[in-house]
């Protein structure tokens, strides 16, 4: 059965005032990780206020919250961010994240309620927390979020192609060859979304070092020093960057590092993400990475541990869900995917595309040269009307991809089955 777009549109077209006042509101009170109770908050008084079944604290997690309509059938699900970063607040666009989401769920609900009681299906719209580094979709995974779930989607911001084009200039194709001359053209061709964005899985470590403390001057001998092991480990690292793949990364920082120079460090620590294309080959890499910790640790004779922080999936959106997405958005304006050999950053939502059929797509909003996401001139980027605006549109997307799921079988049938085939590739690959 067909579910009304018309109805989708007419329902986001309603609920604008409140999109508008949430979207403000959270780009106004910026959270960081797993502190988010203003917006969670805002989120289950809007919802509620709208007549909408809403659980708050969801899954056992403070700040998330789960809104649901609908029953029986087919299960979509809108995933909604609202985290920002310490510093810079939604640098981000995390609030633009939120209000493309809230615009699908309600313009899914508009359509089922047009649709009548007797149609079977059911749309949510699940706050998820701390996707900066505190991995909060992996908690909802654990807690059994995403169990029979037929499609997850959402989006994400970043410099429009027009932004990047002309703080590139014409050094754009010297400086970073093909891209530049690529998005110069998607400029020009009014390109504003890509389906398919490409992002790397991320492994992420606490390393501690333990060695002795002694007297830097009068007893150095009688010390094992925790900071050469740390150092040596870094320089390994930095050694091993030059064999490895132009698309995989390492990098870490200092967290402690000894307290004064006259007494030999006993403890020391560093955090450490490692990346790469597949969750698989990032593994493989932080195991080449580990050996320069445990060389390090043999050669000053301290002992080394290992604490998990988490680890961001790979992020394998749907051909499928793409493919219906961009026959949603006005024609030419989306692009399937990114260049092969472009690869962005890490999010948890590479998780959620191993537990169900994923759609993480990226759309450009307009930003000062040089203001890229995670820079303050991003943040003040996410707070414009135009913004707002092409995150509604975003939204208005992802209704009709989500009404697709639920009211045409056969399709749905096929995204189930091409990811399942997907999921047995990476099994096969990260088990080999």
């Amino acid at each position: 059965m067909a579910l009304s777009t018309e109805a989708a549109n007419a329902g986001i077209d309603a609920q604008l005032p409140i999109l508008s006042e949430v979207n403000s509101f959270i780009h106004a009170n910026p959270e960081l990780a797993y502190e988010e109770v203003k917006a969670h908050d805002k989120f289950v008084e809007a919802l509620t206020g709208l007549g909408i079944k809403v659980i708050p604290h969801a899954y056992g997690v403070p700040t998330s919250f789960l809104a649901e309509y609908g029953s029986g059938g087919r299960l979509v699900v809108y995933n909604a961010e609202y985290d920002a970063l310490p510093g810079v607040g939604h640098a981000c666009g995390h609030n633009l994240i939120a209000t493309a989401s809230f615009a699908a769920f309600l313009g899914a609900v508009a359509a089922l309620k047009a649709a009548g009681p007797g149609f079977e299906g059911r749309v949510q719209l699940l706050g998820t927390p701390a996707e900066e580094g505190g991995g909060g979709k992996i908690k909802l995974i654990d807690a059994g979020a995403y169990k029979g779930v037929d499609a997850c989607l959402m989006v994400h911001p970043a410099p429009s192609a027009a932004s990047l084009a002309a703080a590139a200039g014409a050094a754009a194709k010297d400086a970073v060859g093909g891209m530049g001359a690529a998005l110069a053209h998607a400029a020009a061709a009014g390109i504003r979304e890509i389906a398919n964005v490409r992002m790397l899985a991320c492994v992420k470590y606490s390393i501690y070092f333990q060695g002795r403390e002694a007297h830097a001057a009068m007893s150095p001998w009688a010390g094992v020093n925790a900071l050469d092991a740390v150092c040596l480990s870094y320089n390994g690292i930095a050694m091993l960057r030059q064999q490895i793949h132009p698309h995989e990364r390492i990098h870490g920082i200092f967290r402690e590092a000894g307290d004064r120079p006259n007494v030999t460090p006993a403890h020391t620590a560093v955090d450490y993400y490692v990346r790469s294309d597949t969750l698989a080959h990032a593994e493989a890499l932080w195991r080449r990475v580990k050996a320069c910790f445990e060389g390090a640790a043999l050669a000053t004779g301290c002992t080394v541990s290992y604490v998990p922080i988490n680890t961001y999936a790979d992020l394998r959106s749907s051909p499928g869900l793409c493919h219906a997405y961009i026959e949603a958005q006005p024609k030419g304006t989306v692009l399937y995917s990114t260049p092969s050999d472009f690869m962005a950053g890490s999010t948890d939502m590479g998780n959620v595309c191993y537990e169900c059929p994923g759609f993480h797509g990226g759309f450009g909003i307009d930003a000062p040269p040089g203001a890229g996401n995670h820079t303050p001139g991003f943040t003040g980027a996410a707070a414009t009307e135009d913004a707002f605006q092409r995150s509604v549109q975003c939204g208005r997307g992802m209704a009709t991809v989500g009404l697709k799921v639920l009211g045409d079988a056969a399709f749905a049938k096929s995204v189930r089955e091409a990811w399942e085939t997907d999921m047995k590739v990476a099994k096969a690959e990260y088990e080999g």
